[in-house]
């Protein structure tokens, strides 16, 4: 695999790209219509009459790494300011939460992500540090339910731990658009307040201040990630030497040939985590109208899913020395080296690039608000009780008439009914650290099935792969899990609990995706650590 030269630019080398079937004739037709010109000049009519007026004003993102650069004198005084806050907190969903946890992890800094409704983890981060802890509250829309409410949460506890309103208005920091809910509730809190770019959506924000402000507080020193950045910036433009091009030519010519699932993989060099990222990216750019790519992180070269028919499995990892291949470079088709700002340039870049192959907006979520206003019903009047179907063990298992009565057979049952374009989506409404055991369920099922099969953490997929799911092919079979909790946490102010919250959240998620048709199995854990321990014995039993 990994046929061909390297495109490269600025540290920034794609490789196996233009073997790929179709690869020549779409990047062809592009170049015809001078579309990496066009996209590096912010043409907004790339994506059609339909696509034009939002792409106006989303296409900041090709150059925001410029504009980003007014923030660093600001955060050098910010971060000096606080520097006695050395426990920082980023509450944001999405776009809002996934890059800068990315960029913490690569280059090492601690960042305590909070992307959660569960109140087990919410606690967990509330009794971290109190005293020493800087809270990021970033949403772009101002409004968004899991950030008001971890807001409302360390509020009330910096006032429970003694601390006058202006003590605790110091412990917070709000990134958000300009103009937005949050912004006014800032400036009531006197609340330092640093406003985001705008002309760039949340998935597209890694290079802004949503990505900056809680890396630079965490001590990442953030101009590197604009420097690489920019070097990348000028080969946007190119036909040759554009490496981001050469991506988005590789991710649209599989999606348009019958290989619309990319694998993610690390490739072990660095970036581990870029595929959680990106996975958010692809998912919510293209997954509409019936169409889209499939990203499936994986979790090593050797898992199932990583390969397979239908499949382009591309690997991420740091920059090589030159001449060094890829540690995975007998698996992946694709494999994409560079500094992490290019990175995040030369993807956004690529999946504009591939949308418009596709022939969607990669701009707009149109699917995203039912789930959204499921949830608020459901918290408004009430949960509608349901009677499980059966119970085995820790574990309550609602599913469809005609299901198996057994776990194990369950999940059989679930994975059979899968066509041959099909995929299947586990969505654990849990602790993500407490409960990480649980990710484990993605190798075996995708083992049993030979399909794709994905994994996310509820409610933060809402704000990632949920488009997909609802707008994208209808294909997708969904296992949720949800969990009992046993030591519940108020929202102060609101009239419901994380725990009602995060329950409301997943029965909003059920019923948009029912109300779409697509099947949807809910495991129910009585006891969490031994319900997760039964669902992994099930799921390995569906191999046999």
């Amino acid at each position: 695999m990994l046929a061909g030269p390297a495109d490269a630019a600025a540290g920034l080398a794609v490789r196996g790209a233009d073997a790929l079937g179709r690869a020549a004739p779409v990047r062809d037709a592009l170049t015809a219509r001078d579309v990496p010109a066009r996209l590096a000049a912010k043409d907004p009519t790339l994506w059609g009459p339909g696509a034009e007026t939002g792409a106006k004003v989303r296409l900041g993102w090709v150059d925001t790494h410029r504009r980003s650069r007014e923030l660093l004198p600001q955060l050098a005084e910010l971060t000096e300011e606080l520097a006695d806050l050395d426990h920082v907190v980023l509450a944001g969903m999405g776009g809002s939460s996934l890059a800068p946890e990315v960029i913490a992890r690569a280059l090492g800094r601690p960042l305590t992500v909070l992307d959660t409704t569960d109140p087990g983890q919410v606690r967990a981060a509330l009794a971290d540090r109190l005293e020493r802890t800087v809270v990021v509250l970033a949403s772009k829309s101002g409004s968004t339910v899991e950030t008001d409410s971890h807001r409302r949460a360390y509020w009330h506890a910096f006032l429970d731990a003694g601390m006058t309103e202006a003590e605790a208005a110091r412990h917070f920091v709000v990134v958000t658009d300009p103009g937005s809910p949050l912004e006014a509730v800032a400036a009531e809190m006197g609340v330092v307040t640093i406003v985001a770019d705008p002309d760039v959506g949340g998935r597209y924000s890694a290079l802004t201040a949503f990505g900056l402000v809680p890396t630079a507080l965490a001590g990442v020193a953030v101009a590197d990630l604009l420097d690489d950045a920019d070097a990348l910036a000028v080969s946007l433009g190119r036909d040759q030497d554009n490496p981001a091009l050469a991506l988005g030519v590789a991710l649209g010519a599989a999606a348009t040939t019958g290989r619309d699932t990319v694998a993610l993989v690390a490739d072990g060099t660095g970036a581990e985590t870029l595929g959680d990222w990106a996975e958010q990216l692809l998912a919510e750019s293209t997954g509409k109208a019936g169409l889209g790519i499939l990203p499936v992180v994986v979790e090593s070269p050797d898992a199932p899913g990583a390969t397979g028919p239908g499949v382009l499995t591309v690997s991420h990892g740091g920059a090589l020395a030159p001449g060094v291949a890829p540690l995975d470079a007998g698996v992946a088709d694709v494999a994409v080296n560079g500094p992490l700002g290019a990175q995040f340039l030369a993807w956004e870049y690529a999946t504009a690039i591939a949308a418009a192959v596709l022939g969607v907006d990669p701009f707009d979520q149109p699917d995203v608000a039912e789930s959204k206003e499921h949830t608020a019903r459901i918290l408004a009047t009430g949960p509608t009780a349901e009677t499980p179907s059966f119970s085995e063990g820790a574990v309550e298992v609602y599913a469809p008439a005609g299901a198996p009565g057994d776990l194990a057979g369950v999940l059989r049952w679930l994975l059979d009914g899968l066509t041959d374009d099909g995929y299947l989506a586990v969505t654990a409404y849990l602790d993500r650290h407490a409960d990480a055991a649980v990710a484990g369920l993605r190798p075996p099922l995708a083992g049993a099935t030979g399909r794709p099969v994905t994994f996310g953490w509820g409610p933060r997929s809402l704000h990632s792969t949920g488009q997909y799911h609802k707008g994208g092919p209808p294909v997708g079979h969904h296992l949720q899990v949800t969990g009992a909790v046993t030591d519940d946490l108020p929202v102060p102010g609101r009239p419901y609990t994380f725990g009602e919250l995060q329950a409301a959240q997943a029965a909003g998620d059920r019923q948009a995706l029912a109300d779409r048709g697509r099947p949807v199995l809910r495991l129910h854990l009585t006891e969490r650590a031994a319900g997760v321990a039964q669902l992994l014995d099930a799921a390995g039993r569906t191999r046999t």
